[in-house]
């Protein structure tokens, strides 16, 4: 029996640029990143203001390639700032998108992906779609205790690229995701390590402000007290503190720039400092994964390495040399958001999985909650 085809356009905005793709089935046909100009973006009060903008250069783009939106099956945007949920693809309902125009956990361009898609769709008679958005939150009761009572540890971690590889890598086993136990790493400009058993990612460190190793722009987990100290000095404001920690930590505080290529053009001319830190960059995530192995009591099916650093094939091996010992490593590199939207939806398309409503569970303070829409 032939697979039936569906087309799918695919929506993620950024603070400066929309890209999207079209894709049948998960076969990408049509790309495009959409570059908006400071002056258009800073013509509009709010991100949510940009809406009837930005919808109207997708519709152009999509004209001046020659694609038919009457052929669409289904729209799928980038996930926002919504509630804390769990992981998998959502139908856009009205609950979502007052969440979203509201900005319930934070303003960000990605808040626009389910609001274009969903007025896409509607013209069009056809479902819209997320997917695990930014805000994906499956952490254990125990991992959120910190050891701090005042703070609790949050989920805040690369989850649809976590998630889409996870997947890959089971289907290339012949496996169900909801089987195994991995070790998922996702390294770009922040590092995020993410315990994925039986389809949840129960424990994952906080890649923006807080734990973990550190990466090309973020600091990662600092000596609190040393930290405390600091911020209490005189010499810095807080916002100060804040960008040294992300944005202006990792590599960008020790060697002056978050790129890997530079940084390793620099070990290659002999520059040694570039190598210790580079190569301390790569001790902090192998030490992060050993620790996560821990979670799973050592039984771990593979870990996974993706995102860009894991395009640098020193950077990975100085890795897997050590934690291979914990199981088989798999690299994936880059990351690849408008395909992993693509999948999501293709899987509820073709019934391999239910879409789920938003918001119907939520969850606070490390208790599922049920929400009356």
């Amino acid at each position: 029996m032939q697979e039936q085809t569906y087309r799918i356009l695919v929506i993620n905005p950024g603070s400066t640029s929309t890209k999207i793709g079209v894709f049948d089935n998960d076969t990408l046909i049509m790309e495009k990143t959409i570059r908006h100009s400071t002056e258009a973006i800073n013509e509009f009060p709010s991100i949510i203001d940009q809406f009837a903008f930005r919808k109207q250069t997708i519709l152009e783009a999509l004209d001046e390639e020659g694609m038919n939106i009457s052929k669409l099956s289904a729209v799928c945007g980038r996930g926002g700032l919504l509630r804390p949920i769990e992981g998998g693809t959502y139908s856009v309902n009205e609950a979502m998108l007052a969440d979203l125009r509201k900005g319930v956990s934070g303003q960000h361009a990605s808040n626009l992906g389910g609001i274009i898609a969903n007025e896409i769709a509607e013209g069009l008679n056809i479902p819209a779609f997320i997917v695990d958005p930014v805000v994906v939150d499956e952490l254990d009761p125990i991992a959120r205790i910190s050891g701090f009572s005042l703070i609790e540890r949050k989920s805040i971690f690369h989850a649809l690229n976590q998630k889409a590889v996870a997947r890959r890598y089971a289907k290339e086993k012949g496996r169900r995701y909801e089987d195994l136990r991995l070790i998922v790493t996702h390294m770009g400009g922040g590092i995020t390590v993410g315990v994925h058993k039986e389809g949840r990612v129960v424990e994952v460190n906080n890649g923006l402000h807080g734990d973990g190793p550190f990466s090309p722009e973020r600091a990662g987990t600092v000596p609190a007290g040393d930290l405390v100290e600091l911020c209490f000095s005189g010499q810095y404001y807080r916002h100060e503190i804040m960008k040294r920690l992300v944005g202006q930590g990792g590599l960008v505080s020790y060697l002056g720039t978050n790129d890997a290529v530079t940084v390793e053009k620099r070990i290659q001319k002999g520059d040694q400092q570039a190598e210790m830190v580079y190569d301390a960059m790569a001790y902090q995530v192998a030490k992060e994964i050993g620790s996560a192995s821990a979670v799973l009591h050592g039984k771990v099916d593979a870990i996974i390495l993706t995102g860009g650093l894991a395009y640098g094939k020193g950077f990975v091996k100085a890795i897997s040399d050590r934690i291979n010992w914990i199981a088989d490593v798999a690299v994936h590199p880059g990351e690849n958001e408008l395909q992993a939207l693509a999948e999501g939806a293709v899987r509820v398309l073709n019934k391999e999985e239910e879409a789920k409503i938003y918001p119907a569970l939520y969850i606070e303070g490390g208790h599922l909650h049920g929400t009356e829409l």
